[in-house]
């Protein structure tokens, strides 16, 4: 990985040229483009105005998955896409995304009976090639399940699908894609499009948004390419376009282990609205979500949840948990997302599409839509809309998305204090950087406060990640916001001690993005 100290000074110095591709968005699908311009050997270079992954694609529900719930719309061919795709990155990224398993509880009143998701089971397996759902009657799910005390529990499924760490999968694909030659920049906000004489978009006004310079620079490009997610209509709006997109707001709340005990997920209808929700465990915590409403016209890169999405989500947990007796008190964080929907004005927001669209408007291509699962068919056919503005494209789309882990990451793997479950972990998020790891001191091979990091984790994510602000490194590089207590924040001295010479930063600079740290977490992170 290329971002190592004086990286964003070498960028900078390096955009005066012409690029083949300029795609703006550093999310899953600017990232998954990315990779596929690097193998098909363009000059590319990514843009993001905040951090990488700064937006929805740290803010999803962690889920690699196969769209269950896409069935009861009908929607055959984003779940047949979706299957395909995760069982296709279970094997491309073992340890970076893993096989859940999910419980599907059936309860009285549910507006779908269990036979019907049953049903949908074995169309879902068919899509898979595979048969792993099977049926339980109530003492087998009490028995699988000892916290699911719902007294009216009327049965249940077993089903299969994966999780993954959404901002280090984005990392991973950016990283390599940057080692591959591509080049990526965090804080770079585009202020406005360039046109040609013809009125086709052929640019970008650049400023650095780091808070360490006042650049600004025209870089120019063959094609444009806007992968802004959530916010892919504000810069269309920059040539005219009406706003296409239905913005929604996804909500989860995060529990201790301690107190939703749970070791593979569990899925039932909301007794309010007979919508899919989950508690999944995820990295040591259990994450509970999501919900599905309007956000409107205030896009937060930091949304926070609502008092009634709470209450709407402790209800469902009560529900079917009851014996826990789980309050407000017990939620660790809190996190929402915005989703990218197409608009098709639809009264209920969840029966929206979740397909993606390619819009090429006056040389602007955008894509939007879709899903975290499907970021490798998006960047595809993204590919082929780019060969109508620059010509015949010459690449694989069965190449991996993912590289192979090294033969130099391999020895240091077999000389390393680690355990085989670890090994894999680290080697899957990191790449050839974990190789720092296996030789980090032994006391930096403890673990922080409890969570599944290492204290040396945070020392190599300072030193070679793109950490711009100190709320890069706890959000998103090293996932202490989502996972330990009060994120993070009481373990700011060692944490300090550990990255600040690595960060370079003096004291008041550090101050400064301590302060800014603990009033982001407090306002979007904290119930």
């Amino acid at each position: 990985m290329n971002w190592t100290k004086g990286w964003r000074d070498r960028v900078w110095m390096d955009l005066n040229q012409t690029w083949d591709v300029i795609i703006v968005g550093g999310g899953i699908t600017g990232a998954g483009i990315m990779r596929q311009c690097v193998h098909a050997g363009l000059k590319v270079i990514l843009v993001e105005s905040e951090d990488f992954a700064s937006g929805t694609s740290s803010r999803s529900s962690k889920l690699v998955h196969g769209g269950m719930r896409y069935l009861k719309n009908a929607q055959i061919r984003i779940t047949l896409e979706s299957v395909t795709e995760r069982e296709y990155l279970l094997k491309q990224g073992r340890g970076l995304v893993n096989r859940l398993g999910f419980l599907y509880a059936c309860l009285p009143g549910d507006k779908m009976p269990g036979w019907v998701f049953g049903a949908g089971l074995v169309l879902y397996d068919l899509m898979a090639h595979q048969w792993s759902h099977r049926s339980y009657d109530p003492e087998d799910m009490f028995e699988l399940c000892p916290s699911l005390s719902f007294p009216g529990l009327l049965g249940g499924f077993r089903y299969f699908d994966a999780q993954t760490d959404d901002a280090r999968l984005v990392l991973r694909l950016l990283s390599e894609a940057v080692s591959g030659g591509g080049t990526a920049l965090n804080y770079a906000r585009v202020e406005s499009l360039i046109k040609n004489n013809a009125g086709q978009v052929c640019g970008i006004n650049l400023k650095d948004t780091s808070g360490e310079s006042d650049r600004q620079i025209e870089v120019k490009g063959r094609v444009v390419i806007n992968a802004t997610g959530a916010w892919a209509d504000i810069l269309r709006g920059n040539i005219g376009k009406t706003p296409r997109l239905r913005p929604l707001r996804g909500s989860h709340l995060v529990f201790p282990l301690h107190r939703l005990p749970l070791t593979r997920a569990v899925t039932f209808l909301h007794p309010h609205d007979g919508r899919p929700v989950f508690a999944l465990p995820w990295e040591g915590v259990v994450i509970f979500g999501t919900t599905d409403v309007d956000q409107g016209p205030n896009l937060l890169t930091d949304p926070a949840i609502s008092t009634s999405e709470v209450e709407y989500l402790l209800d469902g947990l009560k529900f079917v948990f009851p014996k826990l007796g789980l309050t407000c008190a017990d939620v660790s964080a809190t996190y929402s997302g915005i989703r990218p929907v197409v608009n098709t004005g639809k009264t209920n927001p969840s029966k929206e599409s979740r397909e993606h669209v390619i819009w090429d408007e006056s040389g602007l291509l955008t894509v939007s839509g879709g899903k975290l699962t499907t970021f490798r068919i998006m960047a595809r056919d993204a590919l082929k809309a780019v060969r109508k503005h620059i010509g015949n494209i010459h690449f694989d789309p069965e190449l991996p998305v993912l590289d192979s882990i090294s033969k130099e990451a391999e020895e240091a793997l077999v000389l390393s204090k680690f355990s085989p479950v670890q090994c894999l972990r680290l080697l899957a998020r990191y790449g050839i950087g974990s190789t720092a790891l296996f030789s980090a001191p032994d006391l930096e091979l403890e673990h922080i406060d409890g969570s599944i990091y290492l204290w040396a984790e945070l020392r190599q994510a300072a030193r070679a990640e793109g950490i711009v602000h100190l709320n890069d490194l706890l959000l998103r590089r090293v996932r202490l916001g989502l996972l330990v207590s009060n994120g993070g924040i009481n373990q700011m001295d060692h944490i300090r001690s550990i990255v600040q010479p690595e960060l370079g930063w003096d004291d008041d600079r550090w101050k400064t993005e301590e302060k800014s740290y603990r009033e982001l977490w407090k306002r979007a992170y904290q119930l």
